[in-house]
């Protein structure tokens, strides 16, 4: 049962202490009556020892703007797109304000009658209660609870909260009552004290108890509910009804006979409510979250807009970008293609590019063990060949020719002296040592030739390709190392779809945003902003490589990913099949799928009846059966034509010649399923994969 708009109120104690005469006030008695009345106080005070304390607060003006309100926090509730509940982040009080009018009748009776039966006739203090308890006091040599009002109590809850010098604080108490009984009406008083006693259970105020002990709201209580309620404030370990329902039941009643007492209940509704069963109902609003991991990275957003303190404060009505239909697909794509307890686990991430909205973010672990991190943007893993767009978009941008030809052997050793490593020159292999023979760079990436990958960014510089990635969404940070054309760096599914996103947005990077709106205690709105749209690449750069990457899903190693519409993507494995990806994307949705096993870098083998995974089986199969739902209501859309002409040729052996007409078909190479990328340290030996 989400909080409506207008119920997440805080109690508005500072600015209703500021509205000084607008309501006709109530004949109270005067300031300094009342506090001659606080005589048998102060005296069983300076009885007690506490001379200095006592003399002082009452020979002063006890002022309420000179103290500061005790924080009073409050759930922060998220919701989805279409507002649907996802669930709350908790502060250390479950507690949601209402007004009085949005609270059962039956509860205001019932706590009157219960803790303060003459508070309609008495001020601040009741005085005829505080002589008789002051006896008692005097005699004892300590303070008994029977002699506070509900505004003591209030004042308390505000200003004072555990005090354990109680002496000290009754006088105190006391004090701040009689203030605020000369700025607030009862009703206002009563409202006050409702919304900020305890009730048990971490749930302050009467909403919080409603929810907790019957999953319903404070407007909805029954008679014999509000009874119990009204009796909880007093000892709520002793009457908790979750623990002691016999010990519940007899407090209910007792309220249930004051309010008969008092005339608030006719005798026939006393013996109906007497004979109520409980009928709890324990609420999950405040522990249940639809979605864990995604939560986790609202509340990280949240944290870095608006800081640590406001979150912990909570009172926050946050809705997001998630989007419950895409959300649903992804999580059943996942369960549907990784079916058994000891499969790997997959994570899933879904960007409108226009935008950067995060409109899934799914993780499953088939296991159910619950992971304390986000595999989709905390996990990070290396991402082999699905890095290659980054490289190749580096290429286009320093005016390579998306058609200039290299040979790719089955093996090559880079003399490059920034490739070595610890065994001297950077050796790379293609899947099986099979040879990828002579092709221009569209083919090279449909089939994920390493050795010509190799020699591209030996071309560009990997500086600059760590640049790039950069600028296009990778936040990881990047070693300017060769074998980051392979994919050997660890990043995150979320980076590597906010990296993709800027390809579909033809150059454009919006950085990914969860956040849609926020209400803050006070009412006050606001719209975060992940950041300004910034331009990362060259639009036609960007259309360059959209085109190559189309090439991958048409008759490269992607074709598993195919829809009935144009689809650009890229796949990706790492060593020994640790790890495997399928990113990809239409012009309107961008999804990234990461498959692997969370816990280790344990090999893909033998999983869903497959020897071994790569980019091109599972998270491919993955992220078509998503993306066949996601797009089913959108328009079919054509990727932009890039232009051909503007960029410089080039063959392997470096020579530049004139750019030449991009071929009829594509090119006819026949390749074996991919290899693996070499494992993410700075300089790598061995075989790449697709």
């Amino acid at each position: 049962m989400p909080p409506g708009d207008d119920e997440l109120e805080l109690i508005a104690v500072r600015g209703r202490l500021r509205r000084r005469g607008r309501a006709r006030p109530r004949r109270r008695l005067p300031v300094g009556l009342g506090l001659l009345l606080l005589v048998p106080i102060v005296l069983a005070a300076l009885l007690a020892g506490g001379v200095w304390g006592a003399a002082g607060y009452v020979s002063s003006s006890c002022s309420l703007t000179s103290l500061r309100p005790l924080q009073l926090g409050s759930n922060t509730f998220v919701f989805a797109a279409d507002g649907s509940l996802l669930g709350s982040i908790p502060s250390s009080q479950n507690r949601q304000p209402r007004r009085l009018r949005q609270i059962a009748k039956w509860v205001p009776q019932a706590t009157v009658a219960i803790e303060d039966r003459r508070y309609w006739v008495h001020g601040a203090l009741d005085y005829v209660g505080i002589a008789r308890a002051a006896w008692k006091d005097l005699v004892s040599g300590t303070f008994v609870q029977g002699g506070s009002t509900i505004t003591q109590q209030l004042a308390r809850n505000l200003f004072i909260g555990n005090d354990k010098a109680k002496l000290h604080r009754k006088v105190v108490e006391a004090c701040l009552a009689i203030k605020l009984e000369q700025r607030l009406t009862k009703r206002q008083i009563l409202a006050d004290y409702l919304n900020t006693v305890y009730y048990g259970n971490h749930a302050f105020g009467i909403e919080a108890a409603a929810e907790t002990y019957f999953s319903r709201h404070a407007s909805e209580l029954t008679l014999p509910q509000a009874a119990l309620l009204a009796g909880l404030p007093q000892a709520p370990s002793v009457y908790d009804p979750l623990r002691d329902a016999d010990a519940a039941l007899r407090r209910r009643n007792d309220v249930l006979t004051a309010m008969r007492a008092a005339g608030d209940i006719s005798p026939s509704a006393y013996r109906w409510a007497v004979r109520a069963q409980l009928r709890l109902r324990p609420a999950s609003i405040y522990t249940q979250i639809k979605l864990p991991y995604f939560f986790s990275y609202v509340e990280s957003q949240l944290v870095r807009h608006y800081g640590a303190d406001t979150v912990r404060a909570g009172g926050l009505r946050v809705t997001t970008t998630i989007d419950p239909r895409l959300q649903a697909l992804a999580e059943r794509a996942q369960k549907d293609v990784l079916r058994h307890r000891d499969d790997p686990s997959t994570a899933l991430v879904a960007i409108d590019p226009r935008t950067g909205d995060v409109k899934a973010m799914a993780v499953d672990v088939p296991s159910g063990r619950r992971l304390d991190f986000n595999l989709a943007s905390q996990g990070h893993r290396t991402a082999g060949s699905a890095f290659k767009p980054f490289v190749l978009a580096t290429a286009m941008a320093q005016g390579i020719s998306i058609y200039s030809t290299y040979t790719g052997p089955s093996s090559l050793t880079i003399p490059d002296r920034r490739c070595e490593g610890p065994k001297g020159p950077w050796d790379v292999h293609n899947f099986a040592d099979e040879s990828g023979g002579t092709m221009d760079l569209v083919s090279a990436t449909a089939h994920s030739v390493n050795t010509i990958f190799a020699q591209v960014v030996t071309q560009v510089g990997p500086d600059r390709v760590v640049a790039l990635a950069h600028r296009m969404g990778i936040t990881s940070p990047l070693q300017p190392v060769c074998s980051i054309t392979l994919g050997s760096q660890p990043v995150s599914p979320l980076e590597m779809a906010d990296g993709y996103a800027t390809l579909a947005a033809r150059g454009v990077h919006h950085a990914p945003q969860a956040l849609r709106g926020v209400r803050f205690q006070n009412g006050d709105e606001d719209h975060p902003s992940a950041g300004r749209p910034a331009r990362a690449l060259g639009e036609n750069v960007a259309d360059l490589d959209t085109y190559a990457l189309q090439a991958v899903v048409k008759y490269g190693t992607g074709t598993a990913a195919g829809l009935d519409r144009p689809v650009a993507g890229k796949t990706g494995t790492a060593e020994n099949f640790q790890d495997a990806w399928f990113c990809g994307f239409v012009p309107q949705l961008v999804a990234c799928v990461w498959v692997g096993y969370p816990r280790a870098e344990i090999p893909l083998v033998n999983v869903e009846g497959l020897s071994s995974v790569f980019g091109g089986s599972l998270p491919a199969e993955i992220w078509h059966e998503f993306m066949t739902g996601a797009v089913a209501n959108l328009p079919v859309m054509d990727f932009a034509q890039p232009q051909l002409s503007s960029s410089h040729q080039y063959s392997s052996s470096g020579s530049e010649t004139s750019s030449p007409q991009p071929p009829a078909g594509p090119r006819q190479v026949t390749i074996v399923p991919p290899p693996p990328e070499p494992k993410a340290h700075g300089h790598g030996h061995g075989h790449g994969k697709h």
